[in-house]
């Protein structure tokens, strides 16, 4: 899903000067074994199983920690520590087999005891792993030996193994556990170099892992730069070599244009929405959040906050995955409605209402058209700018002290926050019954049904304001390889960066 603290924003300036002609001999060089790289925000910590900033997973995974299978650019699943897996005929029993010759960054080895350490931390009542309820789904988890991992589940789970890939499941050296927030220990190619807070981060490469000869790149320096227009700064001038999920929708045709760059336009299993506080009166009717959703404009939210890079969606689920059904119809952008709906809840206009928006440029520029567009039906929107901390106490993790706010959930299969206690503060006694009816079918074509029949409950019940599935741009030095254009989880896998 989400992430973050304090962000600092880099501000890179240009001047133009006169053109010199220098006869200097050409100098003999390698090739280049470091990279720097942009990313929008800076992570609070470096334990992506502690904590819900998906720019923890964007520093870390693969990186420093590694998980027992690993999530490909296609959405594919492939052995990482784990060399092979079965699952059994119910799908609610898998088998793992670890790697051989693996160990921690501090020496200690990677066996089945730190597997089983991980899963039942995460799993643990004190746990702030954000996929806490995966990790409580596990009946049991046995280590038979030092290379066999049993994982016993309550119910049917097909995406176990995409499951396991994600950082929330990294594996954690034990003794490390309690100081991996700023002091990481994994199994991965990079141990952190350092943490400049508020600048950069720089990544080392490891030279006991355990296949280094594979990684390519010695060191990673990661810089946050949160303000869009540095961000397009930063590449123009060379300051960065590359630059995932970069806000730069509006410089496209120049990044296009020149023949340094490469611009990667690519599909996610991000879910863009305004999130709308259940719990909140007068947000507890719904008619009030139908009237929201029918202020809308998606094709307007779309183009103000992603620049035109985003499919239309009607409900927590995105083309292209199991089941997935359009439900934009069941709430379309209809002003008249809107109106009609908040007389019928008794709501005497203008309704005020606190929109708090973290930080990425898609959030603050989202929030604008959103309070633009609820004005012309009597809602006020009150736009509060939070930078990342603030927004994380203030909203997902606090009092949850807000109405509305804007954010892109980017985990797939997390249909299962709808029956959490959690920001969104929805409730409702059948969703749960459907969804334990979807975690308890195995057959794909009857799961499938029952997963349209979710998103339909969601949308009919306006749990939140439906925006769209963004697409992400990553623009790289032309060449560096191995970047990814499609994302379907938050990762930089450094592992297959080079340059040519």
């Amino acid at each position: 899903m989400l992430k973050k603290v304090g962000i600092a924003v880099w501000v890179a300036a240009f001047t133009a000067g006169p053109l010199f002609a220098w006869s200097v001999p050409a100098l003999a060089q390698g090739k280049k074994d470091s990279v720097v790289m942009g990313m929008t925000l800076e992570p609070p910590g470096l334990d992506p199983t502690s904590a819900a900033a998906a720019a923890i997973a964007e520093v870390t995974l693969y990186n420093i920690y590694e998980t027992l299978t690993k999530i490909n650019e296609d959405s594919s699943v492939s052995p990482l520590l784990a060399t092979s897996w079965q699952a059994s005929p119910d799908l609610k029993t898998y088998t793992f087999k670890l790697v051989k010759g693996a160990k921690f960054q501090n020496g200690e080895p990677l066996d089945s005891a730190a597997v089983k350490f991980s899963f039942e931390r995460a799993a643990a009542q004190n746990s702030t792993n954000k996929d806490k309820a995966l990790f409580q789904s596990f009946e049991h988890v046995d280590a038979p030996d030092a290379e066999t991992i049993v994982i016993a589940l309550k119910y049917a789970e097909p995406n176990l193994p995409f499951l396991l890939g994600q950082a929330t499941a990294a594996i954690i050296e034990p003794k490390s556990a309690a100081s991996d927030a700023t002091q990481p220990v994994g199994t991965g190619p990079y141990t952190l170099g350092a943490w400049a807070k508020g600048s950069s981060i720089t990544l080392n490469k490891w030279p006991d892992y355990r296949n280094a000869a594979a990684i390519k790149l010695a060191k990673v320096t990661i810089r946050f730069i949160s303000d869009p227009s540095a961000q397009v700064a930063a590449l123009l001038s060379g300051d960065v070599d590359a630059f995932p999920r970069v806000a730069a929708g509006r410089s496209l045709a120049q990044f296009k244009s020149d023949p340094r760059f490469t611009v990667l336009i690519g599909g996610s299993k991000a879910k863009t929405i305004v999130t709308i506080n259940n719990k909140r009166k007068p947000l507890d009717d719904v008619r009030v959040r139908r009237a929201i959703l029918a202020a809308i404009d998606r094709k307007a939210m779309i183009e103000g906050a992603a620049d035109g890079l985003g499919t239309p969606i009607g409900s927590f689920y995105v083309p292209g995955s199991l089941g997935y059904v359009d439900t934009a119809d069941i709430n379309p952008y209809d002003p008249e409605k809107a109106k009609k709906l908040l007389a019928e809840a008794g709501i005497k206009t203008p309704l005020e209402l606190s929109l708090k928006l973290p930080p990425p440029p898609y959030a603050r520029q989202g929030g604008e058209v959103l309070a633009a567009e609820l004005a012309k039906v009597g809602i006020v929107a009150k736009i509060e700018n939070l930078e990342w901390a603030a927004w994380l106490s203030q909203v997902l993790n606090g009092p949850r002290n807000f109405d509305l706010t804007i954010v892109s959930h980017v985990e797939p299969f997390d249909l299962v926050k709808f029956t959490e206690d959690y920001y969104f503060g929805y409730h409702s006694d059948a969703f749960d019954k459907l969804y334990q009816s979807i975690v308890a079918t195995p057959d794909e074509a009857a799961r499938a049904k029952l997963l349209g029949d979710a998103q339909r409950m969601l949308a009919t019940d306006a749990a939140a304001g439906f925006l769209y599935q963004p697409q992400w741009i990553t623009i790289v030095n032309k060449k560096l390889k191995g970047v990814w254009k499609d994302v379907p989880q938050f990762e930089n896998d450094f592992s297959s960066w080079a340059w040519e």
